[in-house]
Parts: C-alpha cells; sequence; structure tokens
C-alpha cells in the first residue's frame, strides 16, 4: 500500500483520533476523552500510530510498551477502508516498534462480542489465550 502513510500522533491529532474512534471502534473506553489521549501522547510520543490515506485518517493503533509488555489496543479501521490492508500495516508498524524497544511477545485487547475483529486479528497470527482474564477497577470517585 504505497499510497498508505503510518505516522505517530500528536497532540494536535488528538480530537481527530478521538471522532475518529466514535466512528471507526467498537466500545468506548474511560480514557476516551482529550485529556487521557493527551496523557498517552504526552508520556509516549511513539504508542498511537495513525494510518493515512491522501491526508485522511483511516486506521489507528496504540502500540503500548512499559518495558516489560508489548500491548496493542484501538486497532481500528475506517469501515470504508476495511479489507485494504490498513489494520496489516498498523500491525506490522507496531511490532516493528514493540520489537526495536526488546519486546518478546504481543498482548492484543480484543472486545469479546466483535467477531470481525477476532478475525483480524486471527489473520494477523494473533491467537486467543482462554486461560486469561481481563480485571479491572476504575479510578474515579
Amino acid at each position: 500500500m504505497s499510497d498508505l502513510h503510518i505516522r505517530c500522533a500528536t497532540l494536535s491529532d488528538i480530537d481527530t483520533v478521538l471522532r475518529f474512534w466514535r466512528e471507526a471502534a467498537e466500545g468506548t473506553s474511560i480514557s476516551d476523552d482529550h485529556d487521557g489521549a493527551a496523557r498517552l501522547v504526552t508520556r509516549d510520543p511513539e504508542a498511537l500510530l495513525l494510518a493515512e490515506r491522501d491526508g485522511a485518517l483511516t486506521g489507528t493503533v496504540i502500540a503500548g510498551f512499559d518495558g516489560w509488555r508489548c500491548s496493542a489496543y484501538r486497532l481500528a479501521v475506517h469501515p470504508d477502508c476495511r479489507r485494504q490492508g490498513v489494520a496489516t500495516a498498523l500491525l506490522e508498524a507496531a511490532e516493528q516498534r514493540f520489537a526495536t524497544l526488546g519486546g518478546r511477545r504481543v498482548d492484543a485487547m480484543v472486545l469479546e462480542a466483535n467477531e470481525q475483529a477476532h478475525h483480524a486479528w486471527a489473520a494477523a497470527g494473533y491467537h486467543r489465550e482462554d486461560h486469561w482474564r481481563r480485571w479491572v477497577k476504575p479510578l474515579d470517585d
């Protein structure tokens, strides 16, 4: 996909990314606000990867690395751009980032009910680990 450009998000991209997630991503997160995304980009400027075609945002992935674990979140592709290699390009960029940082395995968070995403992740070589469950606790009041 020579016309697809992958780059790191900047603070000026946040509002566009939040609008994009409302249209292209499944579900929402407690962190899906300007402050949450700004903290991510400020703390790790290379974590939020954007795919663009002709200047338009077509996909995102968060490629977070804490020094121990590689985590992929918010793989989202615009509905009009699916099945065109956008997710593949984003995951390749994320995996390259992880390898450069010394990562050894990628954990991806995928919504249980998002069957379309299950197929995309499987096609990229990921597999489900049923013996793990995610436990969460919101830190707000």
